[in-house]
């Protein structure tokens, strides 16, 4: 997909000329009704029931206002948007527009002087909460697989310097979750745009003479090329005033822009927008792997791992009773790994390998398939048939719960590295080690051993800048699917 999306940009003066303007896929009209429907009916209905119930006076008055209230507040909150759609983290706005009509309902009940409020109602409204969350859900996943299928896009035009335009197609090239297509660039100076994306026309280092001649050339390539948005990579050479005038001329012909700030890999929650006289500025909060955050995890890290401990501790006596039967050895294998703030610690798997591993991976080297610091072979000659099995399921990482019971690592993070592969990070991989290493992670759901290792450092790093206990949720939930599909575990 990544190829498609890339292609599809360069062919863009030729498909464009058919088709002006691509917007919204056709099979998106039903989001909006689909969605202010089962809130109407989630609101109305079992509010209704609940107060009929309880024998309470007016009770298609009070489910009418609440089956009002709650779309209401969905308008209110942009629910009904396309970015609420696309944006994937819309649980968490769900439950804040339902904690508003929580406390909206039970105002209003006080402002009519019934003073009396029944459990049954409000609890009446939890399957707003429920179904809402699970519609927005159904309608992410929707718009994600069009996506993927090159639907539901928007043709962008990127300005700025080359390197810069460079810089934005890579790195909208790694993934297919988005809706932008990158059809043309307008660069400024001589730069030389690498990617390959048609020039319609260059834009001088210095401000033009006449204020609308950026506006004009900008506009001509968005219309030969279709482009209904704008990216912008403001520079030295290109000053808040120049983009300003850019603004107007954009808007007033009904073309949307965005501003690149230069920051990446950094969650939306964390940014916020603020102003000082007449200067836009960006808030960035910082990672919340420190103080009440980090406690927090450490909590609910080590109650889980008990949890598990004891739900499973009938399974983890069939992987032992198979490493003793499959060969000689010891059921577990212990090796050195670094953890958080580079500590090293005991860490324990069951054994999938001979006895004498470790003093044969030197006569290994040479066949390492991994392009970093990892040690990784598809056919590791030294991992026995059983080993092999429960590294397909991730079964020989079980003992990690007591490692995550005594506080050396955490349920999610970064995989825990070995001390000769820390030996030879820069100081850039070396931030892996600012959290806790994880029994899963975003590397183990994303690929496993397939991943190269410029991939594998960016996960890990974006999970250590934009920690969170739901992110955190989602990377469980999505582990269960990574370890029965057994992709890249070897």
């Amino acid at each position: 997909m990544r190829r498609f999306r890339i292609a599809m940009s360069r062919q863009a003066p030729v498909s464009m000329a058919r088709h002006p303007i691509h917007r919204q896929d056709k099979g998106a009209r039903w989001y909006r009704p689909l969605s202010v429907c089962v809130d109407l009916l989630a609101a109305a209905l079992p509010v209704a029931a609940a107060i009929v119930e309880v024998h309470e006076p007016h009770p298609l008055r009070l489910a009418a206002t609440a089956a009002l209230l709650w779309p209401l507040i969905g308008v209110v909150s942009r629910r009904y948007t396309p970015m609420a759609w696309g944006d994937g983290g819309g649980l968490r706005a769900v439950i804040r527009d339902w904690l508003v009509l929580v406390g909206a309902l039970a105002t209003l009940r006080v402002v009519c002087g019934l003073n009396s409020v029944p459990a049954e109602a409000f609890t009446a409204l939890i399957p707003a909460l429920v179904l809402t969350g699970v519609c927005q859900k159904v309608i992410h996943r929707h718009l994600l697989a069009a996506r993927r299928d090159a639907r539901a896009l928007r043709h962008v035009l990127v300005v700025g310097e080359a390197p810069v335009i460079d810089a934005v197609v890579a790195q909208l090239a790694q993934r297919t979750d988005h809706e932008y297509v990158i059809v043309g660039s307008c660069p400024v100076g001589e730069g030389e745009v690498g990617s390959g994306l048609p020039e319609s026309v260059r834009l001088p280092y210095e401000e033009p003479e006449t204020p609308d001649a950026d506006a004009t050339a900008v506009l001509r390539a968005a219309d030969e090329l279709g482009a209904d948005l704008v990216f912008v990579a403001a520079g030295r050479h290109l000053s808040g005033e120049r983009l300003r005038r850019l603004s107007w001329s954009l808007h007033d012909r009904g073309r949307s822009l965005m501003v690149l700030p230069g920051i990446t890999d950094v969650a939306r929650r964390r940014v916020r927008l603020t102003s000082a006289a007449g200067l836009t500025l960006l808030d960035i909060a910082p990672p919340m792997h420190r103080g009440r955050h980090a406690r927090v995890k450490s909590v609910v890290d080590r109650t889980g791992a008990l949890a598990l401990i004891l739900a499973l501790s009938p399974l983890l006596l069939l992987p032992a009773l198979a490493v003793r039967l499959g060969s000689p050895g010891p059921v577990l294998y212990r090796q050195t790994r670094v953890g958080l703030n580079a500590q090293p610690f005991p860490m324990w798997k069951f054994r999938t390998m001979v006895v004498d591993a470790d003093r044969l991976k030197s006569r290994l080297e040479t066949e390492n398939e991994n392009d970093g610091h990892m040690f990784k072979m598809r056919r590791d000659p030294r991992v026995t048939p059983v080993g092999r099995f429960l590294r397909r399921y991730s079964l020989d990482e079980l003992p990690q719960l007591f490692n995550i019971l005594f506080g050396h690592m955490s349920l999610v993070g970064p995989r825990p590295p070995l001390p000769e592969e820390v030996a030879k990070y820069n100081d850039v991989e070396m931030r892996r080690l600012h959290v806790k290493p994880g029994l899963t992670g975003l590397w183990q759901v994303s690929g496993r051993s397939d991943l190269s290792w410029r991939e594998t450092v960016a996960l890990d790093l974006r999970y250590v800048d934009n920690w969170s206990l739901s992110g955190d949720m989602n990377v469980v939930a999505r582990t269960l699917r990574a370890v029965l599909d057994g992709r890249g575990a070897y």
